[in-house]
């Protein structure tokens, strides 16, 4: 398969992994839009560099860690920078749903936003995205049995928040 074939494969393959990178550009965002540019970061650094991917490897994963390494390079620039006010008077404009369900859809996304961010990604990959604990690793930076602890703490933490009982171990 000749060079062009293979990039254009792979550019299918990006491209199909949008709902997913949107998916975990969320927990490091809050807003929408700032999920939104962070996902269009991530394209972009990724089909600029699509020639370093090495064909064999997970594409999924190779996009989450561009992502997560761009959050956490934004973050570090944020921190040096000061930017207005980030209360909005249009936040406050909203009026919460009544449903049972969304709010216990509300009160589940407070738990989780109350987790660490370190707690709050591995949820976010291996409970909701289905990530396997290998995967998540690599995404991540750290070991398997890092990422299991993690994971048994942040279940641990959303239990107590949400005023479930604990699970006898």
């Amino acid at each position: 398969m000749s060079i062009q074939a293979r990039n254009k494969s792979a550019e299918r393959k990006v491209v199909e992994l949008i709902p997913a990178l949107r998916a975990f550009a969320r927990t490091f965002c809050r807003k929408p839009e700032e999920a939104d540019d962070l996902v269009q970061e991530t394209l972009l650094k990724a089909l600029a560099n699509l020639d370093k991917f090495e064909p064999g490897t997970r594409l999924k994963s190779w996009l989450f860690t561009i992502m997560r390494n761009t959050f956490c390079t934004r973050i570090k620039k944020s921190s040096r920078e000061t930017v207005g006010l980030d209360d909005c008077v249009a936040d406050s404009l909203t009026t919460e749903a009544s449903q049972d369900w969304s709010v216990q859809q509300d009160d589940i996304k407070r738990a989780l936003n109350r987790l660490p961010q370190h707690h709050r990604e591995i949820v976010i990959l291996v409970v909701m995205l289905g990530e396997r604990y290998e995967d998540a690793a690599v995404i991540c930076g750290c070991p398997v049995g890092t990422v299991k602890s993690r994971l048994n703490r942040a279940r641990h933490q959303l239990r107590m928040e949400l005023g479930e009982p604990a699970v006898p171990v």
